[in-house]
């Protein structure tokens, strides 16, 4: 969300959080006080704004990381109306994600819930988020996924093929369409073009409005994108409609969701059914894409490390007569410094830098309370990036995972029963990108720009403006 957008939106939020979130909390805080429990060090900040401006005007890093080094481990604030202990420890997180996961609910704003659908899985806690996470995770485990090699990769290279000799690619949104195409692969399967693009199209104006502030007044970014999400529904209704009268027994993430039933014997609504894939492809677009945009950055910062892994995927390419015969599952099982520099670059760039989660009843913790409705921010970078656990942490270093990390150090995909039940195929995705990329083609970044974006994932500066072109003979010759 945009720095204005956010305070606008901040401005609305405050006359109707004044009474509930300021006074009725700071009552609840003074009374649990008395009680002998003690909030964790911090600061709140000015009433009702708390640290909204501190957070917002400089890289969200760098604020989480002053708090750290201040406070500690575990720091309170006020963000966007909301009174917040946030957690930097590996035995914290795990605290909150999964030990006691029950005692801590997620949560999101009204508008997003909106927008995605308030019966996708990340909504929920209990039985109803169970069966969907099963269902889910059980489309997404390894074995659902290794027939789907041919497939991504035939994907993988329309779109690298696509930027040849282009002279400027975004490399960021390109990587969106790449990871939405694979999404749409692992959702349904094999999907005529004409729902394809119609999914495509109202997705991309769903994301667009998705961050932009929550008003419905018409022509708006936010309103624009309630319409989309509308048609969406209809569109994933049809789909439905569709494979019920033919009697399809797909095994896709869609089938799974169609057939599941309930302890009553009740079938997901036509509704649930579209939440759910509509929250899978939030999951999974956004993140995936930034990772792999992350990986073109650091292979062409560290031209060494680059040349090392052309020498491993060249072997694999070798094997396949120069390419001609496709990848096979275990070769993507068998890249070990490729899925090296992806661990590498899901710690260095930490692309869910946090989760929200929201206190269900007063917790105490390391002796701090952290009060019934408070946010509960565990603090995935800040742990990837602690000296402690990675020395040199600012240093883009594959090896470090030649030794498996310290339990609970390395969360790219979060922990727990919301860990995200993608992670298998965002890797496998990226082992077959990387393998055409390094094999096929040379890049450049286009300007000298090193900054980062949030929007809100983090991304380099631009989306990694890059050209990028085809190995000629010769230079593969020479290289």
């Amino acid at each position: 969300m945009e720095m204005s957008s956010v305070f606008l939106y901040l401005l609305l939020l405050l006359s109707a959080l004044v009474s509930y979130v300021w006074f009725g909390s700071h009552r609840r805080w003074k009374s649990s006080s008395r009680k002998g429990a003690k909030l964790p060090p911090g600061s709140m900040g000015w009433p009702y704004i708390g640290e909204t401006h501190q957070f917002y005007s400089q890289n969200p890093d760098d604020f989480f990381a002053s708090k750290q080094k201040r406070y500690g481990e575990i720091f309170k604030t006020h963000l966007l109306g909301c009174p917040c202990v946030m957690l930097a420890s590996p035995e914290a997180a795990k605290f909150v994600l999964v030990n006691q996961a029950h005692l801590f609910k997620p949560t999101y704003p009204k508008s997003k819930e909106q927008m995605i659908g308030p019966s996708a899985l990340f909504f929920h806690q209990g039985d109803y988020h169970m069966r969907l996470r099963k269902l889910v995770q059980g489309s997404l485990t390894p074995e659902a996924i290794k027939s789907l090699v041919p497939d991504i990769e035939t994907l993988a290279l329309s779109l690298l093929h696509s930027w040849d000799g282009v002279p400027q690619v975004n490399t960021f949104h390109e990587m969106k369409k790449y990871s939405f195409d694979v999404g749409i692969l692992a959702i349904f399967g094999q999907l005529s073009p004409w729902y394809k693009e119609e999914l495509k199209k109202n997705y991309c104006i769903v994301d667009k409005g998705y961050n932009s502030f929550p008003t419905k007044i018409p022509g708006t970014l936010y309103h624009n994108a309630l319409l989309a999400r509308k048609r969406l529904s209809k569109i994933l209704s049809k789909i439905v409609r569709e494979r019920r009268e033919t009697s399809s027994t797909q095994k896709d993430l869609l089938g799974s969701l169609m057939n599941s039933r309930d302890e009553k014997g009740q079938l997901l609504s036509d509704d649930q059914i579209a939440d759910n894939i509509i929250g899978v492809l939030f999951a999974a677009q956004d993140t995936t894409a930034s990772v792999m945009t992350w990986i073109v950055k650091y292979l062409h910062d560290d031209q060494k490390l680059l040349e090392a892994v052309k020498v491993e995927q060249s072997a694999i390419h070798e094997a396949n007569d120069g390419g001609k015969r496709p990848l096979t599952w275990v070769q993507t099982r068998n890249m070990p410094l490729t899925h090296k520099v992806i661990q590498e670059s899901l710690r260095m760039s930490s692309i869910i830098s946090f989760t929200f989660r929201e206190a269900a009843a007063d917790v105490e913790y390391k002796g701090y309370l952290i009060p019934k409705g408070w946010k509960v921010m565990p603090l995935f970078r800040n742990i990837h990036h602690n000296s402690e656990f990675f020395p040199d942490p600012h240093k883009f270093d594959p090896s470090r995972f030649e030794v498996s990390p310290k339990p609970n150090t390395f969360i790219p995909f979060g922990n727990g029963v919301h860990a995200c039940p993608g992670n298998e195929l965002a890797k496998l995705e990226s082992l077959i990108l990387i393998h055409h990329l390094v094999t096929k083609f040379r890049w450049e970044v286009v300007g000298s720009e090193n900054g980062i974006q949030y929007g809100p994932f983090p991304v380099p500066k631009g989306g990694l403006p890059a050209k990028f072109w085809k190995h000629r003979p010769a230079e593969t010759a020479s290289t």
